[in-house]
């Protein structure tokens, strides 16, 4: 089935240090992708050792500079989402800080991202809490972080990708947004299984998640979660799922939720126009 509209990968990494980079990106594009929102890697991944808020910015310039060099191969074009790892915190402790000082390291580092979407390089804010088990210091540490990383979001008027730990219900943390005055369609769970309540799924382009997500009806985006790491290639997946996707999808007659993936929820969560993007 012919289709000239936009496939937005809502999830990407590119590693301009030690990966793909733009090579990933073309590869995306060959097989239809055109839009891409790309999040920074954690700091410690590209060679960058944070003690000061300022330290931060080595790694978004990083990312600026590969959306930039990503958007000269797309039909469409690529927004950076920049943020900090909620993995740092486990880093920063195990250097000799405490929780509470990694915790305020990582706002001031938030602080920064926030400066970047203020001033229109970035599109949204990243941050989240561990995937893995931490105690309770940490835990709580990591929630404020989060939810500074809310307020600022609201502050600037953008939305949060969050990468947390499994599970379906994350109202609460929607309802942590709300009350910092950021609404619950801009928060945005990146990695999402088929039946995330609260936060706006962004599904890993599995077929079975994309099924449980259409069944459960809510709108959605979709991701690779591609990290551009030479020692594990197509990790998590590889760029040129989400184009395929797409076409499975349409060829299964899905052309609604083709639509709802990749222009009314970008539009709905970070006030893009992927088809007017596609159009220039």
């Amino acid at each position: 089935m012919d289709y000239d509209g936009p496939v937005l990968d809502d999830h990407l990494h590119l590693d301009p240090v030690n990966g793909r980079d733009t090579e990933a990106v073309e590869e995306f594009a060959a097989v239809g992708g055109t839009h891409l929102l790309v999040l920074n890697k954690p700091s410690w991944s590209l060679g960058v050792e944070v003690d000061d808020r300022e330290d931060f910015r080595e790694g978004f310039d990083l990312t600026v500079e590969a959306v930039e060099r990503a958007t000269e191969v797309l039909d469409g074009r690529a927004w950076p989402v920049l943020g900090v790892h909620p993995a740092l915190i486990s880093q920063l402790v195990d250097r000799g800080y405490t929780a509470g000082e990694a915790r305020d390291l990582m706002c001031a580092g938030i602080d920064v991202a926030a400066e970047y979407v203020s001033d229109g390089p970035a599109l949204a804010i990243k941050s989240g809490r561990p995937h893995y088990d931490v105690d309770e210091a940490v835990w709580d540490a990591s929630n404020e972080v989060m939810c500074h990383a809310f307020e600022r979001a609201a502050e600037v008027g953008c939305a949060v990708q969050l990468h947390t730990e499994g599970g379906e219900d994350f109202s609460e943390v929607t309802d942590w947004a709300e009350e910092r005055g950021l609404p619950p369609e801009q928060v945005v769970k990146h990695y999402a299984g088929s039946r995330t309540v609260g936060p706006v799924p962004s599904v890993i382009a599995k077929k079975p998640k994309i099924e449980g997500a259409m069944e459960q009806g809510r709108p959605f985006m979709l991701e690779t979660d591609f990290i551009d790491d030479p020692d594990r290639p197509g990790a998590v997946l590889g760029p040129k799922t989400v184009p395929r996707r797409t076409r499975w999808l349409l060829e299964a007659g899905h052309e609604d939720a083709v639509r709802t993936v990749h222009v009314e929820t970008p539009a709905r969560v970070y006030g893009i126009d992927t088809e007017a993007t596609l159009a220039e």
